[in-house]
């Protein structure tokens, strides 16, 4: 059974994802670790607190002191993992619609677990051969009700607080019902930002929207910078490890944009950055620009952190990582994705010119994305089929890390199975948005066509 996807596990909760396969996750992780102590948090769906006990009872059988965090940014999990030096389980399924929840594993350096980790606790899950405690050897359980604080001053100390308060910045922000609503207004207002909020109640039921800070889903925000006449908005996912970003006109700025312009303030001649398959060209034009490598890996930020891993203990320089979902990574701050930071560190580029001017050297290409559904194992495989006949059949050049990327010189496509939900995912970008939906439609038509002949 393949248990940790792209980016831990996760599933519709009470039917995919029950307490008591939490339970034997928790139980597995446990029994691998073999910590004294271990945090268990989670974001604010409605099944949250349900899965959170079930965690905390399997690691408690298997001898564990349970430290209960509450509901904490996921970036704020893997900050008390690394202060108290415990390994951590975060309860979030992160953009996932609200009807899903997951679990994600942080080690006790507040970094989430490496595949050759997930693979050693996915084989114990597997046997079912967990080290069960004695009955007056069974761990404790105690709330920590200042971690969220925590996070938001070791924030406070991580970014130039100096340079934000002196661009005098009014911030729009979304933290979409989850746990950054309960940490990133507090930090931008300590940062000496005027901040103004949509969606800011933490509510499982996500009744302002869905938790992916994808365009469709951030209208309000928009209108709420335009109304605000903000200095730039800022949007979160559910467990708040992502930003996505608006101008000062309210107009959307694509992610990879963002990572393009964050990448390009670090990145100098001899650095790596690392990014997925489905990198944009714009990281790709900032990497020929600063002299710096760029590596490739499958999608999901467990690859991404591996690879950034394996790099620096080979003495490579990793000042920047990430995907174009707003999922950025600054490796000196913490090997984490960090949606509050990457907002600060955002802020930070406005000191001396407006949203719009920073992120206007990237404009120069358009980008598709497209999901294509299954219902059970046969759809799927005819999904897959179909996506590698169309690959085969084209004569460009193919890239086969994660899925099918096709590259045509001037524009891409890239068919994938997503690791987190029933769906193949197609992605295309092309410097004319006619032709980056052309490809992404007439790849997503060939994929329907098998479906339908199921």
């Amino acid at each position: 059974m393949k248990v940790f996807g792209s980016s831990g596990t996760r599933g519709v909760a009470n039917e995919e994802l029950t307490p008591g396969f939490v339970q034997r996750v928790a139980k597995a992780a446990g029994s691998v670790w073999r910590a004294d102590r271990v945090a268990v948090a989670r974001d604010t769906r409605t099944t949250g607190r349900m899965l959170e006990n079930a965690a905390v009872g399997g690691l408690q059988s298997v001898g564990a002191d349970v430290d209960r965090l509450g509901v904490v940014p996921t970036p704020g999990t893997q900050a008390y993992a690394e202060r108290e030096e415990v390994p951590a389980v975060m309860v979030t399924a992160s953009h996932n619609p609200g009807e899903y929840n997951g679990v994600k594993l942080v080690g006790a350096d507040g970094v989430e677990l490496s595949v050759a980790d997930l693979e050693r606790i996915e084989r114990k899950f597997s046997t079912e051969q967990f080290d069960d405690a004695a009955w007056d050897e069974v761990g404790a359980d105690s709330d920590v009700p200042s971690a969220r604080r925590h996070y938001v001053e070791q924030l406070l100390e991580s970014v130039d607080r100096e340079a934000i308060a002196d661009a005098d910045l009014t911030v729009a922000l979304d933290p979409g019902h989850g746990a950054g609503a309960l940490t990133s207004p507090e930090f931008y207002r300590e940062l000496g930002c005027d901040v103004v909020t949509v969606n800011s109640q933490p509510d499982g039921h996500f009744p302002g929207r869905d938790p992916e800070p994808v365009r469709e889903n951030l209208e309000d925000l928009g209108g709420l910078v335009r109304a605000a006449d903000a200095d730039v908005g800022i949007a979160h996912d559910g467990d708040a490890d992502r930003a996505i970003f608006f101008d000062e006109t309210g107009e959307y700025v694509e992610g990879d944009a963002t990572l393009a312009a964050l990448a390009e303030a670090e990145l100098s001649e001899g650095d790596t950055t690392v990014s997925a398959v489905n990198v944009s060209q714009r990281l790709v034009d900032v990497c020929d620009r600063t002299g710096a490598t760029l590596e490739l890996t499958p999608i999901g930020s467990t690859q991404i952190m591996t690879r950034i891993r394996e790099l620096t203990a080979e003495g490579e320089s990793v000042p920047v990582a990430g995907e174009g979902n707003g999922g950025i990574i600054f490796p000196n701050y913490r090997l984490t994705r960090d949606g509050a930071y990457t907002g600060a560190r955002f802020l930070e580029l406005l000191a001396d010119r407006p949203a719009s001017e920073v992120v206007a050297p990237y404009d120069d290409y358009h980008n598709v994305r497209i999901n294509v559904s299954y219902d059970d194992d046969a759809q799927r495989e005819a999904l897959l089929g179909a996506a590698e006949q169309r690959a085969l059949d084209a004569d460009v050049d193919r890239t086969t890390i994660d899925g099918y990327r096709l590259d045509y010189g001037d524009a891409w496509v890239l068919a994938r199975p997503s690791g987190t939900e029933p769906v193949v995912r197609i992605y295309a970008e092309a410097a004319d948005e006619d032709r980056a939906s052309e490809l992404a439609e007439s790849f997503a038509a060939a994929l329907r066509a098998a479906k339908a002949d199921v």
